[in-house]
């Protein structure tokens, strides 16, 4: 599907009043580290058809977000 065959009739065009408080908000850099995983968990991501590393991060981001809505959930600064 090209640009041109998406329907945008519904979306309000955004105001100068949006513009004037929009925020420039940059991607934090990812931190390396090294994790034990077992053979069996590792061998699924491999076999997912993509790069381990980038599947099992996201999976680790899908996992902090759902859990930080739990009471007594804490984050960790570094």
């Amino acid at each position: 599907m090209s640009d041109e065959d998406i329907d945008t009739s519904d979306i309000p065009p955004l105001s100068e009043e949006f513009f004037a408080k929009a925020e420039l908000r940059m991607p934090k850099s990812p931190v390396e580290i090294t994790v034990q995983v077992d053979p069996e968990t590792f061998a699924w991501f491999k076999a997912q058809g993509e790069t381990a590393e980038q599947q099992m991060a996201v999976a680790l981001k899908i996992y902090a977000e759902a859990h930080k809505a739990y009471p007594g959930s804490q984050v960790l600064s570094t």
